[in-house]
């Protein structure tokens, strides 16, 4: 884990170099705690940009941030030019409705090619009797920071099955970073994620500390799958974690890289470019992106727009719809 300090130094770099992107020859990406995935996928993004700069002449840096929301803000505020978004939240954001419901339509959301699937993951103490989420009632739960996409996904859960935090024993609002620590002390019962399998963070969690994963089933569950585009069922294998050998099923989101209408077309074209032109090497920074394949990639959301940058490439490279 980077400590503060330097978290702080990185930040304000990054965000210093943001500040010089308006020539083109800088670009940032949100992305998300450096425990999660968030983080990895960016970097592995501005790796294979930033191999090519000699050539095209164009820079790229990873922000650490709280997550979605935390993304969607920045692109909004004008704060850094790409960003990693659930797709449910960026759907949400581009059309004032879900938990932006209330606000203005961030129009000029663009998508620029999908990630990782993120099954919603709850772990719990294997002692604490939660086999289920009605077992949740009553306990010590971890429902996310408030910034992050792990606690807007857990919001819609609770609204799906009538709850409140007044249901759960007590409810801690940990960053994604701060969970496992906590979990792992014995000062919550369950926790949340919103992530790509395997996990980091998920395997320190089963392995250190004895955590089992939750099934995330049930009519209400099926129900929000069935209502919304984004949503789909999903499966996290058995034995990707110690002491987890079934398939645990649950239901899930995916991951876009997602910009604003207004980052150049050809900043896009590049950013599209560099990456699917080195999947190779994307596919092997991280074990969530080992099964990524080009053309489910370039299907990135039917509810949101691709930016023409992202779309110019993807007819070029034979993977239009």
């Amino acid at each position: 884990m980077i400590p503060r300090t330097a978290a702080l130094t990185l930040g304000f770099l990054l965000w210093a170099g943001t500040a010089m992107s308006q020539d083109g020859n800088f670009v940032s990406i949100g992305t998300g705690g450096v425990s999660g995935v968030y983080y990895p996928a960016g970097g592995a993004i501005c790796r294979v940009v930033n191999r090519g700069r000699l050539e095209h002449g164009m820079r790229c840096g990873v922000v650490a941030t709280a997550g979605s929301v935390a993304n969607i803000d920045g692109l909004r505020s004008g704060a850094f030019e790409f960003a990693v978004v659930q797709s449910d939240l960026a759907y949400s954001a581009a059309t004032g409705t879900g938990k932006y419901a209330g606000e203005d339509p961030l129009e000029g959301l663009r998508a620029v090619f999908a990630l990782h699937p993120e099954p919603f993951t709850i772990l719990a103490q294997a002692d604490a009797g939660i086999s289920s989420l009605a077992d949740l009632s009553g306990k010590l739960v971890n429902i996310g920071d408030p910034g992050s996409g792990q606690r807007a996904t857990m919001e819609v859960v609770m609204d799906a099955l009538g709850w409140d935090q007044g249901d759960f024993g007590r409810v801690f609002e940990l960053s994604a970073a701060e969970q496992a620590g906590a979990f792992c002390e014995g000062r919550i019962d369950a926790m949340v994620y919103s992530v790509g399998h395997p996990s980091g963070a998920v395997q320190e969690v089963t392995s250190a500390c004895g955590g089992v994963l939750v099934p995330v089933e049930g009519p209400e569950i099926d129900a929000l799958v069935a209502d919304r585009p984004y949503y789909q069922s999903a499966t996290i294998p058995g034995g990707l974690y110690r002491g987890n050998s079934d398939d645990i099923a649950s239901f899930g989101v995916g991951a876009l890289l997602v910009t604003r209408e207004d980052v150049p077309e050809n900043t896009v074209h590049l950013m599209a470019r560099s990456v699917f032109e080195n999947l190779h090497q994307i596919r092997a920074t991280h074990p969530a992106f080992s099964t990524l394949e080009a053309r489910e990639m370039a299907d990135a959301d039917p509810g949101l727009t691709l930016h023409p940058g992202a779309a110019r490439f993807f007819e070029e490279a034979g993977l239009a719809d």
